[in-house]
């Protein structure tokens, strides 16, 4: 029995001095097993301790040290392995101890004392940098909560803080450091770069951690962070609506840590998220909100409410919101700023409003919920409306007209209500500029084809050219205006606009551009003749004038950046009109004589309407700065600049840039970046115009002007969703270009075009029959073959891939040639077993690279030469062989042998390149140069 523990271990040491640790490891373990003696079980466990230490299973290494060290507390070998392997374990501390032991066992052992300072000082280090860290927090602290201290160190230090905040290990130290409370002391300075500051460190101490954001709701609490919000500063609504966002994302699960069962119990958010619902509610219609308060609540309840996704059944939340807070939401409707004692709100608060309306509308899922939506609706405006009280009323006036624009079913039937429409009237012929203007604008607001109250359609013009031809405010007068525009395209034909008020269309549009132009008019009315000129511009004679008008369109697109963001759509459907890139009818020939012979109405093109005529205009448009306006559109607030807002900014970007040479126009007013949004989200048609003007720009611009810093690699994704066969071919051709100047430019892009999966429809693509199309692919894949992942899929077997670049190589297509040659002299450059199997994927590839080495084009030429030279230095001495005993030494004798020529050196010099790789190779004999 001893003796077979004896051979096992002897073998395992023999095994271990001669390096097969895994043969040791198993006799060691097998002696272990067989072992029945305290002592040389020590003895076995340290061997093999040394076995797991040489192959770098540290945990395995340390646990047989013990066992030996737990035997006898003395093994210097063992507590010296221990220590080594829980040093690599990081665990410095216990490592320290144990070279400790050692040191004492022998003071005089080198080793040890070395290994000793070592840890001594690794600890040491390790320790300050903790404590730094700890110091560091309090120093910014400090700094921050010094009145004393200069103005440029504190913008440092709350700078730092909030970068130490965003990574995960700095968030927990500054909560450690009791940084919540000392957060709270910024913000209780009032100054307006504190509390910045301290909001934007507590998103950061809040995102993706739920027990610590839920720890910092209750220290905080809600009630604060929502009064801190209601303070009239754009930016600090914004942050700590921010603030509100990232704690809501870690609450419902934006989470990604891993919770044990008890701490899920303690971590229940539901309690919390209801807190922070009502208390968003409470502030939707509070008097102590500023309107930037106002604002950001309705945007939370917008974002948070509703639905994400249709397949949840789960309605809940906005159930609740319309039981708490509905009525509260229709009084943000209501107001009339015009009138004393009314809540503070932007210009955009109705708007948001009316947006929120229509998104909890629309989450209802059945009709005895919607019935109720309505009943309140209805009973909030029966409960206003008041005939000794003027001021309420139009109050109930204005909550109808903010629902016409939001969900605008609810609202067409309260305008069918008894008595709604007569209300209406009676105010149009009140004394008071602020009834006439509440009343028109709610007429305006119902007028569309959808309109259930054909009163409006019968009575509204009469009514409203009543006013237009009587008013001498022109506040009032505009928007009768506009009423009768909207209503002129709601009723049917073109022919009974002509018939109202000064007559033509162009007099009333030039009216409106001679408003849009006034100073002297507030921004809200001057808003109303764009709302007009949007209505007009259907005509083309209307979209001529305003675009040779550049006061008028300068002044459009300085409202457009204005802050006030309920004109978006308006601004956007001008601009959609004038550069006619709506989806045009086909107008059928045979249904136009159908039309004539019965004597009916022929829709026809304009002349103005042509496409010389659009070209100007764009010209016109792309001058007068209409770039800037959009780029300063596209960043507003999604609640307001909807899903069919940027649709018509997409269509309005791609006619701008049809032509190659207004391009650089549009990169230099950041049109770029700006299309990188309308790509990424919205409706598909939008994202898919977004997208093609992308690939436009991507084409002929350097990706780091037009896209600049990150953004280069976020146009990938959407060209390469252009690829798609269900794309049209100018599409799939355009991203194609975009796409070859992208792979170009760096290998982090190439990168990032072979992760989106570009690589098969480009590889299909130059299968294309089309001739551009195909030329356009090859490019590409020529500028993508440096890129390791695309060589590896040459080298695979099975495909087609290399046959296909060396049978475009024998196209007869310079541009073609050009690009499939280039991409094989790089492949074959970089993969030399590439050499071998381009001569196995066709017969003919001897016959295609003597065409290429012979071609008039040097460039081609060029290319098959390196191909050649490729071939000859790939260690395949059989292929240079081959090549040489061919005709193909003859073509490079003699171009090799050619004199110099600067039109034409490259090409000499590889065909000399060649000549002298054979000679190394002895497959030829030295030449004499010629004398």
């Amino acid at each position: 029995h001893c003796e077979v523990f004896m051979v096992l271990k002897d073998e395992g040491n023999k095994h271990f001095q001669a390096g097969d640790i895994d043969k040791a490891i198993e006799c060691y373990t097998k002696a272990i097993k067989e072992c029945k003696d305290k002592n040389t079980l020590a003895v076995i466990h340290r061997n093999r301790s040394a076995c797991y230490l040489k192959k770098e299973n540290y945990a395995s290494a340390a646990s047989d040290a013990s066992k030996a060290i737990d035997i006898d507390a003395a093994d210097i070998k063992a507590l010296y392995r221990r220590c080594q392997a829980l040093e690599k374990l990081g665990k410095l501390d216990m490592a320290f101890k144990d070279v400790q032991r050692c040191a004492t066992l022998e003071p005089k052992n080198k080793t040890f004392l070395e290994t000793l300072r070592r840890l001594g000082a690794e600890i040491q280090a390790k320790l300050k940098t903790t404590f730094s860290t700890d110091s560091r927090v309090q120093n910014m602290f400090d700094i921050l909560l010094n009145e004393e201290m200069e103005k440029d160190k504190r913008e440092k230090a709350a700078n730092n803080l909030i970068v130490l905040s965003r990574e995960d290990a700095g968030a927990e130290r500054i909560f450690q450091n009791n940084g919540v409370p000392l957060l709270l002391n910024m913000i209780e300075t009032g100054k307006p770069e504190m509390i910045l500051a301290a909001i934007r460190t507590l998103s950061g101490m809040c995102t993706g951690h739920k027990a610590r954001a839920m720890a910092i709701i209750h220290m905080v609490g809600v009630d604060k962070m929502c009064s801190i919000m209601a303070i009239d500063n754009e930016e600090i609504a914004l942050a700590t609506c921010n603030l509100f966002q990232c704690i809501n994302d870690s609450l419902t699960g934006g989470d990604s840590r891993e919770y044990g069962k008890e701490e899920a119990l303690v971590l229940d958010a539901s309690k919390d998220l209801k807190t922070i619902l009502l208390s968003l509610l409470e502030m939707v219609a509070s008097k102590k909100v500023s309107g930037h308060g106002r604002d950001q609540a309705l945007n939370l309840l917008t974002k948070n409410v509703p639905r994400k996704d249709r397949k949840d059944k789960n309605n809940s939340r906005t159930l609740f919101t319309i039981d708490q807070g509905l009525k509260k939401i229709l009084k943000v409707c209501g107001q009339v700023p015009e009138l004393p004692d009314q809540l503070p709100l932007t210009e955009n608060t109705q708007l948001i409003a009316s947006v929120l309306l229509n998104k909890l509308y629309d989450d209802l899922t059945c009709d005895p919920e919607r019935n109720n939506f309505r009943d309140v609706c209805d009973e909030y405006i029966k409960s206003k409306i008041d005939p000794n009280n003027m001021d309420k009323t139009l109050h109930a006036v204005n909550v109808i007209s903010g629902l016409l624009q939001g969900p605008f079913d609810v609202g067409n039937a309260l305008v069918g209500h008894q008595g709604i429409m007569e209300m209406m009237v009676a105010l149009c012929g009140s004394e008071r500029e602020v009834d006439q203007m509440v009343a028109v604008e709610a007429l305006i607001h119902s007028s569309t084809k959808m309109s259930r109250a054909s009163f409006i359609i019968t009575n509204g013009v009469s009514l409203l050219k009543d006013i237009y031809k009587k008013t001498t405010n022109e506040r009032i007068k505009i928007r009768a205006l506009v009423g009768l525009c909207k209503l002129g395209s709601a009723g049917g034909d073109d022919y009974s606009l002509r018939q109202f008020a000064e007559g033509s269309t162009e007099k009333l549009a030039k009216q409106c551009r001679k408003w849009l132009c006034n100073p002297q008019i507030d921004t809200k009315t001057r808003k109303w003749a764009i709302e007009g000129l949007a209505y007009l511009s259907n005509d083309a004679d209307v979209k001529d004038d305003f675009v040779e008008d550049e006061l008028a369109l300068k002044a459009m697109f300085e409202l457009a950046k204005s802050r006030d963001k309920t004109i978006l759509y308006a601004v956007a459907c001008t601009l959609v009109n004038c550069t006619n890139c709506y989806d045009k009818k086909e107008i059928i020939p045979e249904l136009v004589q159908l039309a004539k012979f019965s004597k009916q109405h022929v829709p026809e093109q304009h002349p103005k309407d042509k496409k010389d005529f659009i070209e100007k205009r764009v010209k016109r448009l792309l001058k007068a700065g209409v770039t800037s306006a959009l780029a300063v559109m596209v960043k507003a607030d999604s609640s307001i600049l909807t899903d069919q807002t940027k649709e018509m900014l997409a269509r309005v970007f791609l006619a701008l840039s049809e032509d190659a040479r207004d391009r650089g126009t549009i990169v230099a007013q950041g049109g770029g970046k700006a299309l990188i949004p309308l790509a990424l989200e919205g409706t598909d048609t939008g994202k898919v115009k977004a997208s093609h003007a992308l690939a436009k720009i991507a084409a002929v611009s350097n990706p780091e002007i037009a896209f600049p810093g990150e953004r280069m690699y976020e146009v990938v994704r959407p060209l390469v969703s252009l690829l798609h066969t269900d794309r049209e071919g100018i599409q799939n051709f355009e991203a194609l270009k975009g796409l070859t100047n992208l792979a170009g430019y760096s290998e982090k892009l190439r990168k990032k075009i072979v992760k989106e999966k570009a690589l098969p429809d480009i590889e299909n693509y130059m299968f294309e029959e089309q001739d551009q199309i195909r030329q356009a692919a090859t490019e590409c894949m020529c500028n993508l073959v440096t890129c390791k992942e695309v060589q590896d899929r040459y080298l695979e077997d099975g495909n087609d891939k290399m046959k296909l670049l060396v049978l475009l190589c024998g196209e007869d297509d310079d541009k073609l040639q050009i690009a499939a040659g280039g991409a094989l002299a790089m492949i074959t450059a970089a993969q030399k077993k590439l050499c071998t199997k381009l001569t196995r994927v066709t017969p003919q590839w001897l016959e295609i690279l003597q065409r290429l080495c012979l071609h008039t084009n040097p460039n081609i030429q060029h290319r098959g030469i390196v191909i050649v030279y490729n071939m000859l230095n790939s260690d395949d001495n059989e292929l240079a062989k081959k090549l040489i005993e061919s005709e193909m030494l003859e073509i490079l004798s003699v171009i090799g042998k050619a004199a110099d020529n600067p039109k034409r050196q490259e090409v000499i010099d590889a065909a000399r390149a060649c000549l002298v790789k054979a000679m190394d190779l002895d497959l030829i004999k030295p030449f004499t140069s010629p004398s």
